[in-house]
């Protein structure tokens, strides 16, 4: 029986200038001479000893767990990419396969609340007023309207990053009246708002398919809704066999499930816009409180000889680095689609997912992201279309640490076993070193960000694998190990 060990540190002295003077692992590490010598030994997998880490240099080890993972069970039939980066040296410490597109999964955030930042900035809030119009007699009657202004808030009420719910909302809301000396309106609710007006959620380009023949869908809304003909199916846990369709409410942390699909791209549900709910739930409130109203809600989306109005009450969301942060830890799809549909109204004054999609590919264009393998389908990546390549993810996060709001999103990265996504990874090694966007589909376990290594240095890394074998654990711990002796770069 050949003594393993002697042989691979006897092998890692000889191959160790062959090492460092390879660029890609793929061309390195990797040989049929290598396969068929370990066949006659009858050696066990590559496993480094401590006396081996002290013969082989941190980039050895990290090219060695590499090689070693192209042949492991759950990665072999895999179509996989790794990049490791020194962004002060600007070379590839490490790599394989980093220009073969692959389904980036939610890193695919990275960009969006990227874009949202260097397009808005990282203080940027978003304003939901309350405002009358007419006169207020001596009995506190309210000849006109009241309006409520929105602005595309795309955290109003969902109590996500600080954010106020509806029923502080409207509890300052009605503060606001009894200052007026408001006691009943002689009018309609009117609501005024030129954002994601009359959206539908629409099915994305190649869905993710999930359970039980459920759709997984960014969050839309519905026109025309009255809350008191909501009859959602909402499930806390699980998914539902006799319903087909559901995406993730923005309004409550639970599934809903969809009515109906015709089939046609459109999905009818009866959860209602953010506006229309605060409207609705506002003009209930009021009955309640002995506040008449004798109008109804009425959508205004524009008006051509608006009235004189009186600002009554005005509700400020966090600011952007504060849903980016909310983003990034937890994975929002919602938040992230909806950020998406505010950067295409930013540019284009237009609040579909189109024009999102068009105006971050021109930012990333302007910013010299590596177009090559590119296909940018959606703000939360969702889309099995989505692609893009290990070395364009790590090129991208290395030119934002020369950025104003670099610290901002750096910060909204989870980080390995203490925060977001990353909570339950590199709980023991790496632990607080690790700083990344984690990304997860049907057979798609993706991570990209920063590693602060045991010498202090900050590297940038990308790691996405597609279509494995065995559990997401299984692709977790593989990571883990990949990352694992880049830290002591």
């Amino acid at each position: 029986m050949v003594n393993y060990r002697k042989y691979i540190s006897s092998a890692a002295v000889l191959a160790s200038g062959f090492f460092l003077a390879q660029s890609t692992v793929s061309t390195v590490l990797y040989s049929q001479a290598y396969d068929s010598q370990r066949s006659t030994l009858n050696l066990p997998s590559p496993v480094t000893s401590v006396a081996e880490r002290t013969i082989l240099s941190a980039k050895e080890l990290v090219d060695i767990n590499v090689n070693t993972m192209m042949a492991d069970p759950v990665l072999k039939n895999a179509t996989w990419g790794f990049v490791v980066y020194d962004p002060k040296t600007k070379k590839v410490i490490s790599s394989y396969n980093e220009n073969t597109p692959l389904v980036p999964a939610s890193t695919t955030k990275l960009l969006t609340t990227e874009t949202a930042l260097n397009l808005l900035g990282e203080n940027y809030r978003w304003m939901t007023q309350l405002e009358y119009s007419g006169t207020v007699d001596e009995n506190g009657v309210l000849n006109g309207n009241l309006y409520l202004i929105g602005s595309g808030d795309p955290s109003l009420g969902t109590n996500k990053a600080g954010a106020w719910s509806y029923r502080d909302i409207i509890s300052d809301f009605m503060g606001g009246l009894s200052r007026e000396g408001i006691r009943k309106v002689n009018g309609d609710i009117i609501i005024q708002t030129a954002l994601f007006k009359g959206n539908i959620a629409v099915l994305p380009e190649n869905v993710v398919w999930l359970e039980n023949n459920n759709y997984y869908l960014p969050v839309g809304t519905t026109r025309e809704i009255n809350p008191a003909n909501e009859k959602l199916i909402v499930k806390k846990s699980g998914f539902s066999s006799d319903k087909k369709y559901f995406y993730v409410s923005p309004y409550v942390k639970q599934m809903v499930y969809a009515e109906k699909y015709e089939g046609d791209g459109t999905l009818t549900t009866k959860l209602p816009d953010a506006p229309a709910y605060l409207a609705n739930t506002f003009r209930t409130t009021l009955v309640k409180s002995g506040i008449g109203v004798t109008g109804k809600v009425i959508p205004k989306m524009t008006d051509a000889a608006p009235e004189a109005r009186k600002l009554v009450a005005a509700y400020k969301s966090p600011t952007l680095g504060d849903i980016v942060f909310y983003t990034n830890q937890h994975s929002d799809n919602s938040l992230a689609e909806a950020l998406l549909k505010t950067a295409g109204f930013q540019k284009m004054g237009d609040q579909t997912s189109e024009s999102g999609r068009m105006v971050v590919t021109e930012h990333l264009r302007n910013e010299s992201f590596d177009m090559m393998g590119l296909n940018y389908m959606d703000g939360s990546g969702l889309s099995r279309s989505n692609n893009v390549t290990p070395i364009s993810q790590v090129k991208f996060l290395t030119s934002l640490m020369d950025e104003k709001y670099y610290k901002t999103y750096f910060t909204s990265l989870p980080v390995g076993g203490q925060s977001g996504t990353l909570k339950r990874m590199f709980i023991g090694t790496g632990n607080g070193q690790v700083f990344a966007k984690t990304g997860t589909l049907n057979k798609v376990k993706t991570l990209a960000g920063y590693l602060k290594t045991n010498s202090g240095k900050t590297l940038v890394f990308s790691l996405m694998v597609n279509n494995y074998s065995g559990s997401v654990d299984m692709v977790k711990k593989r990571m883990e190990k990949i990352l694992e002796p880049a830290l002591d770069l």
